[in-house]
């Protein structure tokens, strides 16, 4: 009997844990969660790509200092993507939904020409991404095909260093007020997980000091380069 008043009194006291957590996320966290490491200013200025989903039902911006020019940060960008230099984030995450990442740990210059049109893969059923504005060293925008997500990636210069900022606009246009709402309670935190490794995962590489073998790989491109 005593046994089951113990399970029962934890049992109440992990659900009232749980029930407020999810009443004061939207309070504390929700903000938190979707402008990480951007400013007040960033989060709310205009970024490339804003003009091809103007009014989203989801706005996250988040963002990263890296201790290295945009040039050094610019190859891992382009090269991202299933089959390609992967995503710098949690692999087996991502592998774990079918998604085939795997993070390079160098530069692969098989994947350095990236052009307007391209099309950037999310695993073999995953949405497909359409390189819409592509500016060198500054700006990498993608889309859906369906239009409903936009993901830009904005590289500006300070102080020696960069910001990496990574802005993502969704649009959910068939779904109900509920299903937003869950959605944003389980989405918002688990893409603010993921994303926060990925930008880790690129100040990591940007700020290794560049080997011979980095140096080779860009400058000849039959080179080859283990992921």
């Amino acid at each position: 009997m005593r046994k089951n008043k113990i399970a029962r009194w934890i049992a109440g006291g992990a659900a009232a844990l749980i029930s407020g957590a999810v009443t004061m996320y939207p309070i504390l966290w929700r903000k938190r969660c979707l402008t990480w490491g951007a400013t007040a200013d960033e989060a709310n200025g205009s970024m490339p790509g804003d003009d091809l989903l103007p009014d989203p039902d989801l706005l996250s911006t988040r963002a990263i200092t890296i201790a290295a020019p945009p040039s050094r940060i610019w190859p891992w960008l382009v090269q991202m993507g299933s089959g390609r230099g992967g995503a710098y984030t949690y692999d087996w995450v991502e592998n774990l939904l079918g998604l085939d990442m795997h993070s390079a740990k160098e530069i692969l210059p098989q994947f350095q020409d990236l052009t307007v049109g391209d099309v950037l893969p999310i695993g073999s059923r995953g949405p497909r991404l359409h390189v819409e504005v592509l500016q060198p060293e500054h700006a990498l925008v993608l889309r859906s095909e369906d239009g409903n997500w936009v993901w830009a990636f904005v590289l500006n210069p300070v102080d020696g260093a960069s910001r990496l900022f990574s802005r993502n606009r969704i649009a959910t246009p068939d779904a109900s007020p509920l299903t937003r709402s869950v959605g944003d309670i389980v989405m918002v935190p688990g893409s603010l997980i993921m994303e926060r490794k990925m930008l880790l995962g690129i100040q990591d590489r940007a700020q290794r000091p560049p080997t011979p073998h980095h140096h080779r790989a860009i400058d000849d491109p039959t080179a080859t380069t283990a992921p």
